[in-house]
């Protein structure tokens, strides 16, 4: 490239003199020799300084024209000065137009060059036989930038860019023609498209949402790519194109978390999360870690799931992580644990939460869910952990099957702990955290969709008029931390998770993002079925969050809401308990399936007897039986 710009800067001499002569012969006398030497000598120095000798020409970018002519003027300045001092001397005068030629046709000649090399080097990058046609929806620098990085690279070919802006229709953007969104369907029929990236990123969540409503319906895949300056360094852009994820279609709005409100929960304490291997638990974990605790202990029942996420979190730079395999129904270990490592932060994932196995096994779901949490709750209170918080779910709301009842008891029994530590003056808090279905959790819908459309379907629905709300995991762990910060003692909280979902909406939208049609009377022929197997027993139609929305009341977190403090009413929770302990020891399945629902109920849902505007501490006026310390046992 040296011998080639210093054979091109001589020609450029050489046609600036012919230029100015008007003679295509001009006479090429030892001091025209010198000067024209000595210009490509102090040249080259300067585009070597100037980087143009480290850009990759098959790669090199249109702004390299700049560059070009930064360094050609730089060396055209130095070489007029240099004319200046030999004119000086006495050894001849150059023409004042020549240097001034020089610098154009220079700029030309070094520029065309390295652009027609490039052109040159790109030949047969063209689609080839085994390439898929397709489009990128946006016409940004993003888009340009991946449409440059896909070419020549991967099995994809980029025909062209699709963008909602009418001003850029019909232009050219690094190379690709500008079609627009309402020419969609005949484009893909026109080049046989298989599917469409979607590199938008920037935009806000509701413009991307119809963006891919609009292209899921096309019976063609829809990946994503995440904006460029969100790629870690040295990461490929082309490997980071990745499938579009069902949460992206919910709708909801990103809300920041509050560092604060994490730093304040996490920090510098001595944090514990039970069932630390689950969906919830795990992602809990990880991002607790991220937020430099003293120590982090995990307790899980499963030696499996415990040895994956130890082994995820065990970095040098993270925090101490400790492992602990056990039950949160085994109280010895529970109190060793907490005492050993001092715990003043609980997290209480830990729960059997899939309904239909939970409805089967009803002495193991209250045995795990209700006598667990009651085991750990009472020996955070004696062993003065600070923080207690109790993951619980939408389906504690007006209960009709095990699973949701058990987790209904389990806010009682944490309300009540609450309740005793607010009466002995104690500033330990207790408090539950409800929110419904976190997307790709283990037994949760969308896996098993995903595996039905993979194996060609049908994919399978209990009812396709069936509401679920939906949240994904991360978005769930961060809101859980923040909610144990605002808590003041027996709280319920509730997280807003949007509008609930059709099922059979969901499964519809799966089965387009995967790239297919769905098989149903308007398309008999081809695509993947959708077959409704009936409702399993005890599953709602649709869940709740609320006993009563209007009870709820805002925090200083806008997706996160406080149910009014409650009671019990006229129930007997600790005579309940120790009702329900001894049918478990009896292994009574149906007395204790009717005491676990008798104590729900006799509620009035209208009247929202548990959540009404009360606070603990006026919990007697209903009748609840009076602890006389924050160490009385809920067993009596």
């Amino acid at each position: 490239m040296i011998l080639l710009d210093s054979a091109l800067l001589l020609i450029a001499i050489w046609a600036s003199y012919a230029l100015r002569l008007s003679n295509w012969s001009p006479a090429i006398t030892p001091e025209r020799l010198t000067l024209a030497i000595v210009a490509v000598t102090v040249a080259i120095p300067v585009f070597i300084r100037l980087g143009l000798y480290r850009s990759v020409i098959r790669y090199l970018p249109e702004a390299a024209i700049w560059t070009i002519l930064r360094a050609m003027m730089i060396a055209t300045v130095c070489w007029v000065i240099i004319i200046f001092l030999t004119e000086m001397t006495g050894r001849g005068i150059v023409p004042r137009s020549v240097p001034v030629l020089y610098f154009v046709l220079g700029t030309l000649l070094i520029g065309s060059s390295r652009f027609a090399a490039k052109w040159v080097l790109n030949i047969g990058t063209g689609m080839r036989r085994n390439e898929e046609p397709i489009f990128i929806y946006g016409a940004g620098a993003a888009a340009a930038q991946l449409a440059r990085a896909l070419r020549g690279h991967g099995n994809r070919y980029v025909m062209g860019l699709i963008d909602d802006d009418p001003t850029n229709h019909g232009r050219d953007v690094a190379g690709y023609r500008v079609f627009p969104p309402r020419d969609l369907r005949r484009l893909i029929e026109r080049y046989g498209i298989r599917e469409i990236v979607l590199s938008m990123s920037s935009i806000p969540p509701e413009a991307r949402q119809a963006v891919i409503a609009r292209v899921t319906g096309l019976g063609i895949k829809v990946r994503s790519v995440p904006d460029i300056s969100d790629i870690v360094d040295g990461r490929y852009i082309v490997n980071q194109i990745r499938e579009i994820e069902i949460d992206e279609l919910l709708g909801r709005s990103f809300v920041p978390p509050d560092k604060d409100l994490l730093a304040k929960a996490l920090s510098g304490k001595t944090v514990m999360v039970t069932g630390a291997g689950g969906s919830i638990g795990s992602e809990l974990c990880r991002l607790i870690a991220t937020w430099k605790p003293a120590k982090l202990v995990l307790l899980e029942a499963s030696e499996y799931a415990l040895y994956r996420i130890e082994q995820e979190l065990t970095t040098k730079s993270g925090p101490e992580i400790v492992p602990v395999l056990g039950s949160v129904t085994d109280e010895q270990l529970v109190r060793r644990t907490i005492r050993t490592h001092r715990i003043e932060v609980l997290y209480h994932a830990a729960a059997h939460k899939h309904v239909p196995l939970v409805e089967s096994n009803v002495l193991e779901g209250i045995r795990n869910n209700v006598f667990g949490t009651l085991t750990l709750a009472q020996t955070a209170a004696a062993e003065n952990v600070s923080s207690f918080v109790l993951i619980s779910s939408d389906k504690a709301v007006r209960p009709t099957n095990v699973m949701g009842a058990t987790k209904r008891w389990a806010e009682l029994i944490v309300r009540q702990l609450a309740f005793q530590a607010r009466t002995s003056g104690s500033k330990q808090t207790f408090c539950a955290v409800r929110f419904g279905n976190v997307i790709g959790s283990n037994g949760s819908v969308v896996p098993l969709f995903k595996q039905q459309i993979a194996r060609g379907g049908p994919v399978t629905v209990t009812d396709p008029d069936m509401t679920r709300y939906f949240m994904s995991i991360p978005e769930a762990a961060e809101l859980i931390v923040q909610a144990g910060a605002l808590s003041e003692g027996g709280d319920v909280f509730l997280l807003d998770m949007g509008e609930p979902v059709r099922i059979g909406d969901l499964a519809e939208n799966m089965i387009r993002l995967a790239g297919f049609k769905v098989k149903n009377e308007a398309n008999p022929d081809s695509g993947i079925a959708i077959k409704v197997i009936g409702k399993r027993p005890a599953e709602k139609l649709f869940e709740e969050l609320f006993y009563n929305r209007d009870h709820a009341k805002p925090t200083a977190h806008p997706k996160i809401m406080r149910a009014d403090a409650s009671t019990i009413t006229h129930q007997d929770l600790i005579g309940a308990i120790a009702s329900m302990k001894k049918t478990i020891e009896r292994e009574d399945e149906t007395q204790a399936r009717a005491l676990l629902f008798s104590i729900i109920v006799g509620e009035d849902p209208s009247a929202a007897q548990y959540e009404v505007a009360q606070s603990p501490m006026q919990s007697s006026k209903a009748g609840l039986p009076q602890p006389s310390s924050s160490q009385t046992s809920l067993e009596g």
